[in-house]
């Protein structure tokens, strides 16, 4: 037999049901609370670990800039102890360690401290090499293209590519050593490697139009080593300490990014 429910029962268990779903509703209405807090703080973190990610970029391209103006101080405490080998200047090279492009009389002159193994230098070739080339043929301007050895410190590959640079020059003459000088462009190694060898350098300069037994003793020896040594050092007296370093008409161009100088450049 049956327990018969009292009035004051049936409302406690109304009460008690009522009760449950304020609770439930109660516990639904936290919980997406705290969803929604939760997605807060992923969306807050998100942003954090993008700035910090920036932060970390830039820190790191400020470090590699300021690694390269500490490599090329380097360089010049150490010149003294360099090579013995005479500085004599290969054929067709100008009284200031480079080669001169274009006509003499050309109503602007450029010179380029350039490094081979530089990635900047090789960005500058890659933004207004075209441009020069155009303009010195118009007999616009002459350019004056300077290598130096300021990276050795990061590898040899740096002096070795200025003076398989100065050999082409000597053996070859100037239009050659030109078509070289932009093969080591377009074909840069990157700063950490791997860098071409002898046998690759000799192979660039023979497509660039050498020949390959007039040019490879002296890219093997480093016959010009001297002289690539003393280009680093007139560098160093002219108070050029990074590279590219830039002169119009013989004043050095000053810009925030590679584009600002070559609008100087070709402008």
């Amino acid at each position: 037999m049956s327990t018969p429910i009292t009035k004051e029962a049936s409302m406690a268990q109304k009460k008690s049901s009522h009760r449950t779903a304020e609770e439930k509703a109660a516990t639904a209405a936290r919980r997406e609370a705290r969803r929604a807090r939760t997605e807060r703080s992923r969306a807050e973190a998100e942003e954090r670990r993008k700035k910090a990610k920036r932060k970390e970029q830039l820190t790191r391209f400020g470090l590699i800039g300021a690694v390269l103006v500490l490599m090329v101080g380097g360089y010049f405490l150490v010149t003294n102890l360099g090579s013995d080998k005479p500085d004599t200047a290969p054929a067709g090279a100008s009284d200031d360690f480079g080669m001169v492009v274009g006509d003499a009389d050309a109503p602007k002159s450029i010179v380029i401290y350039e490094d081979f193994l530089c990635p900047f230098c090789g960005q500058l070739e890659q933004t207004v090499g075209d441009q020069l080339d155009a303009a010195v043929e118009a007999g616009d301007v002459n350019v004056e293209y300077r290598p130096l050895p300021f990276l050795e410190r990061i590898s040899d590959y740096s002096p070795e590519a200025a003076n398989a640079f100065a050999v082409v020059l000597d053996e070859s003459g100037p239009e050659v050593a030109k078509e070289f000088h932009d093969l080591l462009f377009d074909n840069q190694p990157a700063e950490s490697g791997p860098f071409p060898d002898s046998d690759q350098l000799v192979e660039w300069a023979v497509e660039a139009g050498a020949e390959e037994d007039a040019v490879r003793p002296g890219i093997e020896d480093m016959a010009f080593e001297g002289w690539v040594e003393a280009a680093g050092e007139a560098a160093a007296d002219a108070d050029v300490n990074s590279t590219p370093t830039v002169l119009v008409d013989g004043e050095v161009v000053e810009g925030e990014t590679l584009q600002d100088i070559a609008a100087q450049m070709v402008g």
